[in-house]
């Protein structure tokens, strides 16, 4: 049996989520109570037709008894079930204009609580399963196609074993992506910014490639970057890590950390078999 758990803040992109993992096949249950959970696997499993299949539930605020998640957790590992806990979340000012636009009331809001304040107090009430995530997923950026596209090819189609890498560039003047897990920084680097010919174009073009593949500093960095890789994520592996974000950046996320990043994903996807790539200035 395979089982995702989904949650996180709201206007997060939850309903989004699950929608994608329906389309891909699985059975998906909405705003599931959490004390409830250890009985739909065991129920599950029971059922030898049903030992195979795949399911996802999406657990909010509004379910009671949070605080015991993380034991409920621990006797569903005890059992014959591949569990990821997949938690989404934006920055609260986004999460304000994304209510404020569809008029949807927030279910911590009352009289006492307006919207800003019950999307802060949301974070500690669903503390105990974001700390238990297995990957976290940014969504301030990201369009609804976007995360559809990042479910689906990075959690739907996830083989059951070996652990998922992302590559992602970005600039450092937008800010570090939050669900980054390592963040190597990559201005020191030469910058075809300032090459009139070479500004205009990105890290996928050939020009700039041919620039920056000749430049000693660039494959100092690259083989550093790639050692150090080399040799820690076997020992993620080694501690059950499934989901792993590595994020390159450099100041626009145009030029230098675009180019590192595709160079990183082709090296390690002749190691790895789930290696995606991801360039977040180019691709909003």
């Amino acid at each position: 049996m395979k089982l995702i758990v989904i949650s996180g803040r709201s206007g997060s992109g939850k309903s989004t989520a699950l929608n994608a993992l329906e389309d891909a096949g699985y059975n998906c249950i909405d705003n599931f109570p959490v004390i409830l959970l250890q009985s739909l696997v065991h129920n599950t499993l029971r059922d030898a037709s049903l030992a195979e299949s795949k399911m996802a539930v999406c657990i909010d605020a509004r379910s009671r008894d949070l605080e015991r998640f993380p034991e409920i957790l621990l006797s569903i590992d005890r059992m014959d079930v591949d569990c990821q806990v997949i938690y989404l979340d934006a920055l609260s000012p986004t999460l304000v204009k994304r209510f404020s636009e569809t008029r949807r009331r927030h279910p911590l809001t009352n009289a006492n609580t307006d919207l800003r304040q019950a999307i802060d107090a949301e974070a500690e009430v669903l503390e105990s399963i974001a700390d238990l995530a297995d990957l976290t997923i940014d969504t301030t950026v990201l369009t609804s196609q976007g995360l559809r596209d990042t479910m689906s090819g990075r959690v739907a189609a996830k083989s059951s074993s070996g652990i998922s890498l992302l590559f992602r560039s970005f600039g450092f003047k937008y800010g570090v992506p939050v669900d980054a897990d390592q963040v190597f920084d990559v201005r020191c680097l030469p910058n075809p910014h300032w090459l009139e010919e070479l500004r205009p174009l990105t890290g996928l073009d050939q020009p700039v490639i041919d620039y920056l593949s000749g430049e000693e500093m660039v494959d100092n960095m690259f083989n550093d970057i790639a050692a150090y890789l080399n040799h820690w994520i076997p020992r993620f592996e080694d501690n059950a890590r499934v989901y792993m974000t590595v994020a390159i950046g450099c100041t626009g996320g145009q030029h230098r950390s675009v180019y590192l990043t595709e160079r990183l994903a082709a090296h390690f996807a002749a190691q790895f078999e789930n290696v995606l790539v991801r360039h977040r200035e180019i691709d909003a």
